[in-house]
């Protein structure tokens, strides 16, 4: 049976401790080993994975930092330390999402399939449906705005149907085309008839995502990584 040190060593350490061998860890095997000198590939391997005995297991893992440790740590590394700081932001990231994610907009084809994607969605979604009818002014303006948003906002999921196979066109006539409808866990959050009444005459998606999130019903969207930043990640 493992004792309480093997349970630490396994599991993430998140304190300032498990931050440093962490990063130790990631500089050994991001470096490239044919050009380090022996003596320093050594000497990383041990900082990363330290050789323990039974019965100096616990000092060692809180055994003081060496200067020889120290100076190789704070040597310029700015590639590796980049790389490093966005691979743990995208951890992050992986542990705060929840929910599935979804690409492009999602055809509904009968009022069976409208109905099972609002009761069977998982409880975290916002899924968005979008009633339309072909020929209707504003319908495929906002279909292709629904297009675009679909990209941005991966943990929304976008529907549309047409009205006459939703089974319901007699409720949802021309007058109150295109129709917007927002649902999360199964409980209906927005209900938008005519919608584009509330858009200008030319409108695009950027001022669908302006309405919707007027009414606090989109995510917020991922940081978008800078050009700057893109170009420092390369070097």
């Amino acid at each position: 049976m493992c004792d309480l040190l093997d349970l630490e060593e396994t599991a993430t350490q998140t304190g300032p401790k498990g931050v440093i061998n962490d990063w130790r860890r990631f500089k050994l095997e991001s470096m490239e080993q044919e050009n380090l000198p022996p003596a320093k590939r050594e000497l990383l391997r041990q900082m990363s994975s330290p050789h323990r005995k039974k019965d100096d297991s616990r000092s060692n893992l809180n055994r003081k930092m060496s200067v020889q440790e120290y100076e190789l740590l704070k040597e310029e590394d700015e590639s590796c330390l980049k790389t490093y700081r966005k691979r743990c932001m995208q951890e992050m990231h992986d542990k705060l999402s929840f929910g599935p994610k979804f690409e492009g907009v999602h055809d509904l084809d009968s009022g069976e399939a409208f109905l099972e994607v609002i009761e069977k969605e998982h409880h975290s979604t916002v899924v968005v449906v979008h009633i339309y009818k072909i020929g209707v002014k504003g319908c495929e303006e906002l279909n292709n705005c629904l297009d675009c948003l679909a990209a941005e906002y991966p943990t929304v999921k976008f529907c549309r149907i047409d009205a006459v196979s939703s089974g319901a066109a007699e409720r949802f006539s021309d007058e109150v085309l295109p129709t917007l409808l927002v649902y999360k866990a199964g409980e209906l959050l927005g209900n938008f008839l005519a919608c584009t009444q509330h858009l200008s005459e030319e409108f695009f998606a950027t001022d669908v995502e302006t309405f919707l999130n007027s009414y606090g019903l989109l995510p917020e969207k991922d940081a978008p990584v800078t050009k700057e930043e893109d170009e420092n990640d390369v070097e």
